[in-house]
């Protein structure tokens, strides 16, 4: 009947979004590759990848950030592959949205960038790695068995951010200089506050067809069914 059931998610394309600035900032070449785990029909990734990508957007126009596509949320092998692919095609760094740390590793031995996810994966990957957006699901966790302690708790959906402290940027690395690390922290704080949003319009996709008008921001009902990459993002599904 429900009465013990509780969906939640967080919103991590607010932590993607900080990544997308410090690489935005952090780019030579002006072309950032991203490892995808699903296709555009998964709004979780789609929705992460443009929020990155609007980041980059938002402190370096002249980026873009190229996706491939592994259609797996596990896969070692084809994460690598994507990740050399990337790099082949000029891309000084790699973010990416999948399990593993394997972009991370290519990363590391390519002497390119990284962002990472999950976790802070600068371990596996030392002289690259810049930055992760990460999970932290306590706070939320006690949240629910405080209220059910006191028998307060409701059954709904939530989907909370930063300002509820689950899902974060990692710390940045010294590779990414003081003054983007001074910027990052100054958008995190002000995201965290609710006085910036990141699917402010005007928002086109790829065949520039306007997916979000100028002075509207997009609603939830919207980024749960965002199902197109935003211009900026070159490639497809494949």
């Amino acid at each position: 009947n429900g009465v013990n059931f509780n969906n939640y998610f967080g919103r991590i394309y607010q932590a993607r979004y900080l990544s997308g600035i410090a690489a935005g900032l952090k780019t030579e070449s002006n072309k950032i590759g991203y490892v995808a785990a699903q296709n555009k029909e998964n709004s979780e990734v789609t929705g992460g990848l443009n929020a990155f990508a609007i980041g980059v957007q938002s402190v370096n126009p002249d980026a873009k950030v190229y996706v491939k596509v592994t259609n797996s949320w596990y896969d070692p092998a084809g994460e690598t592959n994507a990740a050399k692919a990337l790099i082949s095609e000029g891309c000084d760094v790699i973010g990416q949205h999948c399990d593993t740390p394997n972009p991370q590793l290519e990363a590391q031995s390519a002497g390119v960038w990284g962002i990472g996810y999950n976790s802070d994966m600068s371990a596996f990957a030392p002289k690259s790695h810049l930055c992760a957006p990460v999970w932290n699901w306590g706070p939320y966790y006690k949240e629910v068995v405080d209220a059910v302690r006191a028998g307060t708790f409701k059954p709904e959906a939530v989907w909370f951010g930063m300002e509820h402290g689950i899902v974060d940027l990692s710390p940045m690395s010294d590779m990414v200089p003081a003054d983007v690390q001074k910027a990052v922290l100054a958008k995190k704080e002000a995201i965290t506050a609710g006085q910036a949003k990141i699917f402010v319009g005007p928002i086109k996709d790829q065949a520039g067809k306007e997916r979000v008008p100028a002075g509207q921001t997009a609603d939830d009902g919207a980024l749960l069914g965002m199902d197109y990459f935003v211009q900026g993002v070159i490639g497809t599904t494949e």
